[in-house]
């Protein structure tokens, strides 16, 4: 992996300390540009062009994008019953933690005779996407799912890419787990087509008021097109894992969740943090071996270590690495140092963080609780993952009394008037005879 030494002299602040660190190249708005002939086609020739492109991308003609009931009640008779176990496991943790994140409706009293109630409101329907390309996501379909279902969303449909060699339905894998959560509307597109398809409908499928899921470029760039014609979580780049850690990290737990994340993509991003080089080198010296080992190396592992968005990045100690790490702003940061508890209350930007030796990133993709669909591209700095909030609006309902109008009037109309609105001071005015009550 490549070494950035910012020893020495004084970290800069900001933006300028950003622009030191590695970051893998993302042009969503080139994508952009791509994907807009695709998305009107949705809109104009509906399923018929989401059939034409599961035929060119994913390389099978459909009879029909709607998954048939009998599949997926098929795909989870079939499935491996190990893998079954995981997956209810992973349910069962996932609304463990998601159910105690739903808002319940609060009411301030502001004065006498007058109130604000915020009241949270789920979203109609969602459409949730899960990734089908490189690898299967059925964790993906249990992190989109599970927080809507706790926040209340009534309608609810999956989409995933056609599998040629699954005779154009989704992976069967991705189908069981969306019937050990109760989804039985689930379709067959993939990337675009599918954001397309949720944000316009067609002839099988309902429009959506929201789009939530992870994927690539041309699903960032389709959320992107559709950004205010439906809601969505966020434009997912590729996945990031930091580590900040010091000599006492065990370098063999380094390398190894560093290779967890490059095996997603080649543009994943691996980055350690440490005041150590003794730890550099021998997280190095470990890499080797361990890349060897796996499974993905030429296509994916060896070009994400390599790349520009990966490194070492040498600090003068944890407190720089702290603002390193902050300024990333990383999808996964991992704090492996002592005292790992108290330095990670001091991390402010990060889309979930991940304590000690005993809790990696792995951890939180499967079974923690936690979700994995978080803010990736240094958005943690702004942005969550997603949550029961990513499904909930909140409504304020306001409840005055006449007195309590009078109470206020005066200022509302001397404000009203300090905007040159008349007409809003008029709408107070209106209600007492246009002689506006003095405060008592």
């Amino acid at each position: 992996m490549a070494r950035i030494d910012l020893r020495g002299d004084a970290l800069p602040e900001g933006p300028a300390l950003r622009d030191l660190l590695p970051r893998a190249d993302f042009d969503v708005q080139a994508a952009l540009e791509k994907v807009r002939p695709i998305c009107e086609a949705v809109h104009h020739r509906g399923d018929a062009a989401l059939i034409d492109f599961a035929e060119k991308f994913d390389g099978v003609r459909l009879e029909s994008v709607r998954v048939p009931a009998q599949a997926i009640s098929d795909a989870l008779e079939n499935l491996d019953p190990a893998v079954r176990a995981a997956l209810e496991e992973s349910i069962r943790r996932a609304r463990l933690v998601h159910r105690e994140q739903r808002r319940s409706t609060h009411t301030t009293q502001v004065v006498p005779g007058g109130t604000v109630t915020e009241k949270w409101v789920p979203v109609d329907r969602v459409g949730l996407y899960a990734p089908g390309g490189r690898a299967v996501y059925p964790s993906s379909v249990i992190m989109n799912v599970v927080p809507a279902q706790e926040a209340g969303v009534e309608s609810l449909a999956l989409a995933s890419p056609a599998q040629a060699e699954f005779g154009g339905l989704p992976h069967p894998t991705i189908l069981a787990a969306c019937a050990l959560l109760g989804v039985d509307e689930v379709y067959a597109a993939g990337g675009a087509t599918a954001v397309a398809m949720f944000a316009y409908g067609t002839e099988s499928c309902a429009p959506a008021n929201l789009v939530t899921g992870p994927g690539n470029i041309w699903v960032a760039a389709a959320k992107r097109y559709f950004t205010g014609k439906i809601g969505i979580d966020a434009e997912a780049g590729p996945t990031e894992i930091a580590i900040l850690a010091d000599d006492t990290a065990d370098p063999v737990h380094v390398a190894a969740d560093l290779i967890s994340q490059a095996e997603h993509d080649p543009l994943a991003a691996a980055v350690l943090v440490t005041d150590s080089v003794a730890l550099a080198d021998a997280v190095d010296k470990e890499l080797e071996p361990q890349v060897a080992a796996s499974k993905h190396i030429d296509e994916r592992i060896r070009p994400a270590l390599e790349g520009k968005q990966s490194a070492i990045v040498l600090v003068d100690g944890i407190a720089e690495g702290l603002r390193v790490v902050n300024a990333y702003g990383a999808e996964h940061l991992e704090i492996q140092t002592a005292d790992a508890v108290a330095v990670a209350e001091r991390v402010r930007n990060a889309g979930a963080v991940f304590i000690g030796p005993w809790a990696p990133v792995s951890l939180g993709d499967y079974a923690a609780g936690s979700n994995h669909v978080l803010p990736t591209g240094g958005c943690a700095c702004h942005s969550s993952g997603l949550s029961v909030q990513s499904f909930l609006r909140g409504i304020h309902i306001v409840d005055y009394t006449k007195d309590a109008l009078a109470d206020v009037a005066h200022h509302v109309v001397t404000l009203a008037e300090a905007e040159d609105l008349p007409a809003h001071g008029a709408a107070i005015k209106a209600r007492f005879g246009w002689k506006v009550p003095t405060s008592k």
